[in-house]
């Protein structure tokens, strides 16, 4: 049977989602907790929609796992709770739909990056969520240099390039918000992103909200279709998956089977 997991994490102490070898991660974590609430000698594998980088939270990642067992999903999310640790907690057990795949299904993933530009709105008490900044934003200034960025494009300029991956990715969404005197939120919405590519376009419009750059840099960046060093990936305590979003069930499995056929002939091509 496979199962749907959502789950929220707090990722400051985590080295990351992915499993490896003597660090603390996300999956490792869950995988365990899963290997002692069903008494199994080996952890089942869990997949999960994105893999967020050390230090990044969660507050609506998703995952899929293959089980035998006779546990409601209710009975399982409560003893997962039991057991795991206190910065990552489930909040819902259930049968996945015919054809579900927490990666490949997905239509696009939600982040917000938070930060705060003005001292005397600092909260000590969200410092492990919020980002610090010395300057004051100008957010319509911003909101111009992201919109400049929207659609599909390679985004090789943003990302850490991995062998076999496409760069290439279609961006929904990138708005910024001042949701309160001294914050200001980026929402960030795409079908999927590579690795750091978030953080790095947050980073290159920081420095355009503040008048160390033009608007249009953060496009001229884009266009080189390579790494450039003169973007600052931001801090990855501001960012947070928020969101996965999946299309109706009955397009859950050709959703997966055009994912997986699209990074097939990436690999391919590599």
């Amino acid at each position: 049977m496979r199962l749907r997991i959502d789950l929220r994490y707090d990722g400051t102490q985590f080295h990351g989602w992915a499993r490896q070898e003597g660090l603390r991660t996300v999956q490792g974590a869950l995988e365990e907790a899963l290997r002692t609430v069903l008494r199994v000698a080996e952890p089942p594998v869990v997949n999960c929609a994105g893999r967020t980088d050390a230090g990044v939270h969660a507050r609506g990642q998703v995952i899929h796992v293959d089980l035998e067992t006779e546990m409601t999903g209710r009975e399982l999310l409560r003893r997962l709770n039991g057991v795991l640790p206190e910065d990552v907690w489930v909040t819902a057990v259930t049968e996945a739909p015919e054809g579900f795949d927490a990666r490949f299904s997905a239509i696009a993933r939600r982040y917000v990056y938070r930060i705060c530009d003005d001292s005397a709105a600092w909260d000590p008490l969200r410092r492990k969520e919020v980002v610090r900044v010395g300057r004051p934003l100008d957010v319509d200034r911003m909101n111009a240099a992201a919109q400049g960025l929207l659609g599909e494009h390679d985004f090789a300029a943003f990302c850490k390039k991995r062998e076999g991956a496409s760069t290439v990715r279609a961006l929904l969404d990138f708005s910024w918000d001042r949701v309160s005197p001294g914050m200001v939120e980026a929402t960030v919405i795409a079908d999927a992103f590579c690795h750091s590519m978030v953080r790095a376009l947050v980073g290159s419009v920081i420095p355009v909200g503040d008048g160390r750059r033009e608007v249009s840099w953060p496009a001229t960046v884009l266009a080189g279709r390579v790494r450039d060093s003169a973007v600052t990936v931001a801090p990855a305590r501001g960012l947070t998956l928020e969101e996965v979003r999946y299309p109706a069930d009955g397009e859950l499995a050709a959703r997966a089977v055009q994912a997986r056929r699209v990074r097939g002939e990436v690999h391919q091509r590599g």
